[in-house]
């Protein structure tokens, strides 16, 4: 990327995103093919007063872990990540990766059983951003292989995140403000309704959010955001949806994943493609089968699938629904280290229904906001 944009980016992470201050410890993870963004952000914070502490990973790690890791080594979380988790003020994952398919092959039980065994982190970390005390945000760095996934050229690629991020406006931290204004608006709307329902091919699924609150998500724990999202009652789901794009998580890609619940729960699952590890991941937990997302998304600068779910459930004019962990500030009560965020558009077709008015058609609110 140019350094204008990777000034930009920093600048808004740091002064937007993380809001940043002095004697506050920063944890920035990525690869070291982020290597001009984390120097900037490290260089940046250092002059905010605060207390950068870069981890870089070597980009093939991961895959060695899941190949080679006995039993043992997989349920094993080191001491001093405990630590980190129970300290740090701030966390920024910054997603730089070489490969993106490094995990297709690995065998998914031991994900399973690794993903249990950051059980009590995950608790940790949720409990501290429930009280304030920590925060959190996620990012990409453009690298080829994630180009390579978009269908993209490395180029075009890079210009798809600068028009995600709305880098290109003369202030983009300013241009997120405005975004947090706007979604303000219609958290406040669909608070105001209690049951949804989705219409559309092979889709005819309702959600109960009564009493659930709205989170608006403007920039802060994504970069790129722009979605409003709720956790759905935890009895509160019933019917049938197909998703319409491919679904991507740990590394896989799963194709026509096809839900259907009962009170909340899955009670028939298939794929057209990775129909097996969708059931793993399903029987994950006693959460993993119950929703714990219901979102829209608002960014219309994010026009097509980079099959980056960072991306992609921000797509304006889709929603996404994820299966597991629910978020606490909105009142959702699922728990699971599941949370499969799984996108449907409907752009060319689709209907929502508020409490039984119509509320949204072919990607667009249809009702003032």
């Amino acid at each position: 990327m140019d350094s204008e944009y990777i000034r930009k980016m920093a600048k808004v992470l740091l002064d937007y995103s993380l809001n940043i201050k002095k004697d506050e410890i920063l944890v920035i993870s990525s690869s070291y093919l982020a290597e001009p963004l984390l120097l900037e952000l490290y260089k940046e914070a250092l002059l905010k007063g605060a207390h950068p502490v870069i981890k870089v990973s070597l980009p093939d790690s991961t895959y060695y872990f899941y190949k080679y890791a006995q039993e043992h080594q997989l349920r094993f979380i080191p001491p001093w990540s405990k630590v980190e988790v129970e300290t740090a003020h701030c966390f920024l994952n910054i997603m730089a990766t070489q490969n993106t398919r490094a995990l297709t092959n690995v065998d998914s039980e031991k994900m399973r059983v690794a993903s249990l065994a950051g059980k009590e982190l995950i608790e940790i970390f949720e409990e501290r951003y429930k009280k304030g005390e920590l925060r959190w945000s996620v990012t990409l760095y453009p690298t080829p292989a994630q180009a390579q996934d978009a269908e993209m050229a490395l180029q075009e690629f890079e210009d798809f995140v600068i028009e995600a991020c709305h880098l290109n406006e003369e202030d983009p931290v300013e241009y997120w403000r405005s975004v947090d204004d706007r979604q303000r608006r219609i958290v406040k709307f669909l608070e105001s309704k209690k049951e949804f329902r989705i219409t559309g091919e092979d889709t005819e699924l309702v959600i109960r959010t009564d009493g659930r609150k709205w989170v608006n998500a403007s920039g802060k724990e994504n970069f790129p955001d722009g979605e409003v999202f709720t956790s759905p009652l935890e009895n509160g789901v019933n019917g049938k949806i197909r998703f319409n794009l491919p679904q991507y998580y740990m590394g896989k890609e799963v194709e026509g994943v096809f839900l259907e619940f009962k009170d909340g729960v899955v009670i028939k699952a298939n794929a057209e493609k990775g129909s097996e590890f969708l059931q793993k991941v399903l029987t994950t937990d006693e959460g993993s089968k119950r929703l714990g997302e219901f979102a829209f998304g608002l960014n219309y600068g994010i026009k097509s699938i980079s099959k980056n779910v960072l991306f992609d459930e921000k797509i304006g004019g889709t929603i996404h629904l994820a299966v597991g962990r629910a978020f606490a500030e909105t009142g959702g009560m699922n728990k699971s280290v599941v949370h499969w965020d799984m996108i449907y558009d409907l752009r060319k077709g689709g209907e929502i229904y508020a409490d039984g008015e119509l509320i949204y058609r072919d990607g667009k609110f249809v009702v003032e906001i």
